[in-house]
Formats: structure tokens, C-alpha cells, sequence
């Protein structure tokens, strides 16, 4: 391979750092005013929770920051580069998983008036099946916030110059901070002014990488002729990378596990003050979204049109393409100092939200499913929750060494959430939509999708996928400068390709995007015929708020069919009058009380515990204010 002069790209300068830092301190003031306007109060669900009376804007902003991480600043530009802009369908999944998680998860999370989603498997289920799955998460989250921690740190380290391990601990230390001193409240809201800041970053160099290009419409025929617009390719090889099947139904189901039943989701959804609200987030959130993808995905079109001619990867300016953004953010912002410094705090507001983000949520999960199962007497001071933020803040830090072993960060995040996300999906579905599923299906099926998901891709991270499944599109050197090298060029000798079992080109080598749906559905189907055989849970003994009675959507025109189909479970005293949307009788929503609601089906509408008729929707209360 022949050798390049890498163009001369500057480094950050004195306004670049007072920008990053700038981020930093603000996102450390937050956590600081909520430190202070909250200090009297002293209950840990204040602290984790907002007190449950949070409003739907700062929710959805906060969702969107969240899970659009520095993976999507940095991985997203890089694959639409690589691949072409076929990533522009994860709209689709986005938008059906917002709408599975607000109309089938998020009612029956919100209306069980838990804090922890895995308070809800205990409810179902049983203590084992919660302490199982929330152990799993602690282990997924973990993971995750390890490489988005590192994964952007190690790009910007190796572009800029920024200090690699300097970034990590700045970036732990202020997450850990923040989150410490204001709770959710603080986390909600720094998360609001970091996709402001994210949205700017993208923005900054679109503008300016479209008017040095010659124009959007010039952008644009670059990225036609170089095969980048090739968007729908229906080929429905499940070994294929990115297709449209894989991105929307692989993607469907690895989103839903990262956003239907992830606690940090969830959490932020059940602290809106009503059900409505949570929702109105959700949908909101969706929004932002769509904003962000579109934004990454128009990037890496910029960055394909700017360097169509001279692939800085393809030259070896770079040694791995996650550093192609802050690449290019240097290159074309070398004379404008402070502007690399924007995109930086563009990039690093995405970790900050996720982390914090992952923080809280393990902390809450560690407090409510752990914590307060041992030791039920426990007081609720806030003290113990802080002290758990500090520690996850030190493991998460901590575990970002090892992320460096996995891989390009939007596989390796995608691939960790599919899983781990992917069985745990599959476990809250088997307990939410299939009243016939007992606790022993459902240990039985979580195991065998984690074991499934596991194999599966362990198997793909030892064999990676023969490169005719997952080939970039043609990048050139044309207009390179060649080195002016004195050196003989050495004909490498032959690789002889090492042994590969049978399973490595076809099992091994699926989509990284197929990891949820298998577990899944491993998870699902397994819990069934487990459930079965063991004798199914009986439905009189299972409270109708734990339960979505989906099939009312295909049998709406038989009310026999309907209640056969619910399995025993008395949705009738549930039943929503749904031209007024009204519940039409009074039910309790816990499981001590259950046995004595059928007395009180015909009390009056406005007697429901949590509803609100004004507003048509529940509004969030504890399960212990509706005893």
C-alpha cells in the first residue's frame, strides 16, 4: 500500500478548552442549584424519583440526550460515510418503539405505581425472577456507560490531542457530581442543556461543511454518485449488515429493549406527574429523535462530499474510522478557534447525559431491588442513594478500560443492548401481554434468551462476519499526496485464513442488529412452553393493572372472544369506556388488595385510586397511598 502526507490538522487551542470546560461547569452548576433548592428534602424517592412530579418537556429532552450518546455524534457520521445513508431508517424503529413503549409498556409501569421497573416482575412473578433481572441490568448498564465513556475520549485523544484518561475521569468525576448532589431533578436538566448543546454541535458543521462543499444540492450529488442515497435494499439475508429488515425490525427490537422496559427510561417516564404527561415526553421525545438522527446521518453525507477524493481512513490519517468526525470538525475549523471546542462539548454532552443517566438508574435499581429487600426497615435518607451514585460513578469510570476491546462503538453499544436488552424484553413481555406465563417460565425463559443472545454474540466477536456481508462502499486515495519514499515495497505474503467451524458463516455471522430480536423471542417462547408444561398461571390470581390485554385490539367485535382470550383475568373491572375514556368501575392496584376489589365494581369513576378526570389520565401516586 502506497504511503500519504496526512494534511497538517491543528490541534485544540487555549478557546477550544475554555469552551469544553465551559460544559463541564455548567452541567457541575446544576447539580449544585438543585443541591440547594432541594435540600429539605430527605426521602430517597424524592431524591431518585423528582418526587414523581415532573412535566413532559424536560422529560423528553432529557430521553432524547440520553440515548442519543456521543455513539450516535461520533459512530453514526462515520457509518453513513462508510455504508451510505441507510441508517436514515432508524426512524422507523424510533418510531415504532416510542409507540409500543407509551401505549403497552408505559401504562402498566406507570399505573403499578412502582419506582423500579423489576418491582414490577415481583408483583408478576416473584422475588427470584426480579433479583435475576436486575442483577443482569446492573451487569448491561455497566457495560454500556463503559464505552460511551471511552469510546469518544480515545477519538478525541487521538485527533485532537485532547488527554485520554484526563477526559474519562473529567468526565465520571462531573457525572458522579451532579448526580450526587441533585438527584434526578439535576440529571433531567442537565440533560435538557446538553441536547441543546448537541443540536448546536451538529449544526455548527453542517453549516459549515455544506458552504465549503459548494451547497446542499452539490452535497447531495456527491453522495448520489458515490452510492450513498442507496437507502431501501429489501434483501432479506439476515447476515447482511444493514438492510431495510434488519435496521427496522432488528432495530425495532434492540431500541424496544433499550426503551420499553429499561429502568433509565422508565424511571424518568413514572416521575411525570401524570400518566399523560409521561406519554406527551415519550411522544416529544420522538421528535428529538428524529432531529438528532437526521442531523448524524446529513454529516456523514458532508464528510463523504468533502472527502470523496482523499479518505483520510483509507490514507491511515487516522487509524480507526470512530476519529473520521473530530477529524474532520479540526480540519474544516482550523482557522476558527473555540468552534472544535463546540463540537467537543457537542460529542461529550451526549456521554454526559448517558452516564449520568446509567448512574441514577443503578442507583435506584441497586436502593429498590436490593438495598430495601434486605433490609425492609431501612430509612429512606437520602444518604444511601447518594452514596450509591458515587459508587456506580467509580464503576462506570472504571470499566471504560475495558471498552476499548470491543470494537467500533455503535456495534459494540448496539450489540451489548441486544444482549442483554433483547432477553429482558422478552421476560417483561412474557409477563405483560401472556397471562398463561408463570414465575417458572419466565426464570426458565430469561435464561435461555440471555444464553441464546450470548452464543450468539460471543460466537460473532470471535469470528466476525466474512467482509462480503458487512463491505464498506468504495472509498478513494485519488487526490492523496503520495510520501516521497526511498523505501522498497514489500509484497506482504499470503494470509493463510484460519480454520472457521460451521456455525461462523451462518449463526455467528447474523446481523449485530438480530441480537435483541433472539433473545427476545428465545426468551418468550421458551417462558411459554416452560409455562405450559409446568401448569400456567391462573388468571383470577393476577391483578388486571399487571396485565395489557392486547388481543382487545383484534377482537373488538367479540366481547366473549375478548374475555376467553384474557385467561382468567378480570380486565372487565378495568374495562375504559373508550368514546369517553373513562374507566367504567374501580379497581385496585395492588396485589394485597386484589382479592377484595370485585366488591367494588360499582363504586363511582371518581373514586379510582390515581385517576384524574379532569385530565383523563392517572396521576402518580404511591401503591402504598392507594391502601
Amino acid at each position: 500500500m502506497p504511503n500519504f502526507v496526512a494534511p497538517e490538522v491543528k490541534q485544540f487551542v487555549t478557546w477550544d478548552y475554555v469552551v469544553f470546560a465551559a460544559l463541564f461547569l455548567i452541567s457541575a452548576s446544576i447539580g449544585v442549584f438543585f443541591a440547594v433548592k432541594e435540600r429539605k428534602k430527605k426521602t430517597s424517592k424524592e431524591f431518585l424519583v423528582g418526587g414523581k412530579q415532573m412535566t413532559c418537556g424536560p422529560i423528553a429532552f432529557s430521553l432524547t440526550s440520553s440515548f442519543m450518546s456521543a455513539v450516535t455524534v461520533l459512530g453514526t457520521p462515520s457509518e453513513v460515510y462508510r455504508y451510505g445513508a441507510s441508517f436514515v431508517l432508524f426512524f422507523l424503529s424510533y418510531t415504532l418503539v416510542i409507540i409500543f413503549t407509551a401505549e403497552l409498556f408505559l401504562p402498566v409501569f406507570y399505573r403499578s405505581g412502582i419506582t423500579s421497573t423489576y418491582e414490577y416482575l415481583e408483583l408478576r412473578f416473584n422475588k427470584i425472577v426480579r433479583l435475576a433481572a436486575t442483577l443482569i441490568y446492573i451487569l448491561q448498564t455497566i457495560l454500556y456507560t463503559g464505552i460511551v465513556v471511552y469510546a469518544p475520549s480515545l477519538a478525541l485523544n487521538q485527533v485532537t490531542g485532547f488527554d485520554l484518561w484526563g477526559s474519562v475521569a473529567a468526565t465520571g468525576i462531573v457525572c458522579t457530581f451532579y448526580c450526587t448532589l441533585g438527584g434526578l431533578k439535576a440529571v433531567v436538566w442537565t440533560d435538557a442543556f446538553q441536547m441543546i448543546v448537541m443540536v448546536a454541535g451538529f449544526m455548527t458543521v453542517l453549516i459549515r461543511g455544506t458552504s465549503l462543499n459548494g451547497g446542499l444540492i452539490k452535497v447531495w450529488e456527491d453522495a448520489h454518485e458515490g452510492s450513498r442515497l442507496n437507502i431501501f435494499d429489501f434483501d432479506v439475508d439476515p447476515l447482511r449488515r444493514h438492510t431495510f429488515w434488519t435496521i427496522v425490525i432488528g432495530g425495532t427490537f434492540t431500541w424496544l429493549g433499550l426503551y420499553g422496559v429499561n429502568q433509565s427510561t422508565i424511571q424518568r417516564c413514572i416521575s411525570c406527574k401524570s400518566e399523560k404527561h409521561a406519554k406527551l415526553a415519550l411522544y416529544v421525545n420522538l421528535l428529538g429523535l428524529w432531529t438528532v438522527l437526521v442531523c448524524a446521518v446529513f454529516c456523514g453525507l458532508v464528510m463523504y462530499s468533502h472527502y470523496k477524493s482523499c479518505d483520510p481512513w483509507t490514507a491511515a490519517f487516522i487509524s480507526a474510522p470512530d476519529q473520521l468526525m473530530p477529524y474532520y470538525v479540526m480540519d474544516i475549523f482550523s482557522s476558527m478557534p473555540g468552534v472544535p471546542g463546540l463540537f467537543v462539548a457537542c460529542a461529550f454532552s451526549g456521554t454526559l447525559s448517558t452516564v449520568a443517566a446509567s448512574i441514577n438508574a443503578l442507583a435506584t435499581v441497586t436502593f429498590e431491588d436490593l438495598i430495601k429487600k434486605g433490609f425492609p426497615n431501612l430509612s429512606e435518607s437520602t444518604w444511601i442513594s447518594k452514596g450509591l451514585c458515587i459508587l456506580y460513578g467509580i464503576l462506570c469510570t472504571s470499566m471504560a478500560a475495558a471498552a476499548s476491546l470491543l470494537g467500533g462503538v455503535v456495534q459494540a453499544s448496539l450489540s451489548i443492548h441486544g444482549m442483554c436488552g433483547g432477553p429482558m424484553l422478552g421476560l417483561f413481555t412474557l409477563g405483560i401481554v401472556f397471562p398463561c406465563a408463570n414465575w417458572k417460565g419466565a426464570l426458565g425463559g430469561l435464561l435461555a434468551g440471555i444464553s441464546l443472545a450470548f452464543w450468539a454474540g460471543t460466537g460473532s466477536f470471535i469470528y466476525p462476519t466474512p467482509p462480503t456481508k458487512s463491505i464498506p462502499l468504495h472509498l478513494s486515495t485519488l487526490n492523496c499526496t503520495l510520501a516521497n519514499s526511498t523505501k522498497a515495497l514489500v509484497t506482504p505474503a499470503p494470509m493463510v485464513a484460519p480454520e472457521r467451524p460451521l456455525l461462523a458463516d451462518t449463526w455467528y455471522s447474523l446481523s449485530y442488529l438480530y441480537l435483541s430480536a433472539i433473545g427476545c423471542l428465545g426468551c418468550a417462547i421458551t417462558g411459554l412452553l416452560i409455562s405450559f408444561i409446568t401448569g400456567p398461571s391462573k388468571g383470577e390470581d393476577i391483578p388486571p393493572v399487571l396485565i395489557k390485554p392486547v388481543c382487545n385490539l383484534f377482537c373488538f367485535w367479540s366481547k366473549r372472544l375478548k374475555i376467553f382470550l384474557w385467561c382468567g383475568v378480570q380486565h372487565d373491572s378495568l374495562e375504559v369506556d373508550f368514546e369517553k375514556k373513562l374507566p367504567k368501575v374501580a379497581a385496585n392496584k395492588t396485589r394485597t388488595d386484589y382479592t377484595s376489589k370485585n366488591n367494588t365494581n360499582n363504586e363511582n369513576n371518581h373514586q379510582i385510586c390515581g385517576y384524574n378526570s379532569e385530565e383523563n389520565s392517572y396521576t402518580n401516586i404511591s401503591r402504598e397511598s392507594c391502601l
